[in-house]
């Protein structure tokens, strides 16, 4: 399958430093949690956690969101749960893209029912042409185009997730 080079490892590299400045920067003194949502966040979350300089707890959130292989279905379901409490904590969810805005909508009101002291987002992706419901992201990495994006954890029919960079699938046929 032809791919195309999108964003390479360097620059993935330095701007998760900065997003992770940055919240250590917000975030000093106060009880965090990551959640990283799963599957495609996992790598972006261990390197966003490692460039946090604070105590902090991670958590997973496995949601599905996607019927086929390429479009969302718009009906998001839990697939694993977190493991532990976030009332009174303040969350970061970490996820891998951005693009109709309803699993992140839905992941709000989520856990804004845990009653955790705050809720931001920070996303190694957007695709705001594919925006359905407007979300804030917080903590965003990259803009990119509306082109179906694999590697640094995103994946095609689960593959590519290890590649260490970000590639678009070249005919946008997948």
């Amino acid at each position: 399958m032809p791919l195309k080079p999108l964003i390479d490892a360097g620059t993935i590299a330095r701007r998760v430093a900065e997003l992770g400045r940055a919240i250590t920067d917000d975030y000093l003194g106060e009880d965090l949690v990551l959640i990283a949502v799963l599957k495609g966040s996992y790598v972006f979350a261990a390197d966003l956690a490692r460039h946090i300089d604070l105590d902090l707890s991670i958590d997973f959130l496995g949601v599905r969101s996607y019927a086929d292989d390429q479009q969302s279905s718009g009906i998001v379901q839990i697939t694993a749960d977190l493991t532990q409490s976030i009332e009174g904590k303040h969350v970061i969810v970490v996820e891998d893209i951005v693009d109709t805005g309803l699993t992140v909508s839905y992941l709000y009101e989520n856990l804004e029912t845990r009653r955790p002291a705050s809720i931001k987002l920070a996303s190694l992706l957007h695709k705001p042409a594919r925006t359905q419901v407007p979300v804030r992201i917080d903590y965003l990495g990259f803009t990119i185009d509306d082109v179906f994006v694999v590697g640094y954890g995103l994946d095609y029919r689960q593959r590519f997730r290890n590649l260490p960079y970000l590639a678009a699938i070249a005919d946008g046929t997948a």
